[in-house]
């Protein structure tokens, strides 16, 4: 479920933690990450189980136009696709869905906006034919809830439920919208498909942990390998989150032998885009730039696949 990306911002965060408080220990920043990594895993099972309660509400959706006075043929013909279809039924058999379902620690979310949600999703002219049609297929139905969950992902309200009960909300946006789409395309649920987006240790101990780990073991040593470069910069006035990004690079471009250098290099140029200054990017880009050049002369940086030295 974690790419290397969420790894890196991690690291970073914790790195950061770190420098900007002096009583904070080691142990204290290595519980942090991973309770970050349990949080990811939490913040993806509620926004599913949030995304599956606002579809819910199709059922009353449907008894509703059916108990009209006067039902147009629309009303006659609408029903619960969205919510009765083998994909998404799937759910109601599954033990360790359910079980989540029943034990989320947060707090429920008002049936009111709930049911808000689902109602301004209602109102889509591609939904309400779905909602009228027969003979619907396995595609039909993906397709539709997919639609669904990317109306939800542009609704206001839903994506500020998640922002307030999940401080991790905006740096794993992206993560859990992707993770999402896979799911809802891996449906109908077959044994622990849920588990299977459990944080894996090769990312976020044999990647996120070393590099976390290494940073900080080799602080000084980093710092001299960077110094050099700065040239007509003062490394004392450069950002603290400059400073953490181009550690953690040259950490990574020397100890993580498959990872391409041109990776490294665009990922760290992203992070500094997203998390530093508006002149962040063009810095560490030119520092990294020299760097990866003097390191890979000096047999440093030594990368084991073809084409990981490009």
């Amino acid at each position: 479920m974690l790419s290397r990306r969420n790894i890196r911002v991690k690291v970073m965060q914790s790195l950061y933690a770190l420098d900007r408080d002096s009583e904070l220990t080691f142990d204290n920043v290595l519980k942090n990450y991973r309770v970050s990594l349990e949080q990811s895993f939490d913040l993806y099972l509620f926004t599913f189980k949030f995304f599956y309660d606002v579809l819910q509400h199709a059922s009353t959706d449907e008894s509703t136009r059916h108990s009209k006075h006067l039902p147009s043929e629309k009303d006659r013909k609408f029903r619960a696709h969205i919510i009765n279809n083998p994909l998404i039924s799937s759910l109601k058999d599954n033990h360790y869905f359910q079980s989540k379902y029943r034990s989320s620690k947060y707090a429920s979310i008002d049936e009111d906006i709930i049911r808000r949600i689902y109602y301004d999703f209602a109102k889509k002219e591609e939904y309400l034919a779905y909602a009228t049609s027969e003979n619907l297929k396995h595609e039909d139905h993906s397709n539709m809830l997919l639609m669904a969950y990317k109306h939800f992902n542009n609704n206001e309200t839903f994506t500020e439920i998640l922002d307030d009960n999940f401080g991790n909300w905006t740096d794993d946006k992206s993560l859990i919208i992707g993770t999402l789409k896979k799911t809802i395309r891996d449906l109908p649920v077959e044994g622990d498909l849920f588990k299977k987006y459990v944080p894996a240790i090769e990312t976020t101990d044999d990647f996120g942990i070393q590099l976390l780990n290494n940073v900080r073991k080799q602080n000084s040593e980093l710092e001299e390998i960077i110094h050099p470069t700065l040239k007509n910069w003062d490394a004392g006035r450069v950002a603290v989150l400059d400073m953490i990004l181009l550690k953690m690079a040259v950490s990574e471009l020397m100890i993580f032998s498959s990872i391409p250098k041109k990776v490294t290099l665009n990922e760290y140029l992203d992070l500094s885009k997203l998390y530093s200054t508006d002149k962040s990017k063009e810095f560490i880009n030119g520092i990294l730039d020299r760097l990866m050049k003097e390191l890979s002369k000096s047999g440093k940086i030594v990368k084991t696949g073809r084409g990981l030295n490009e």
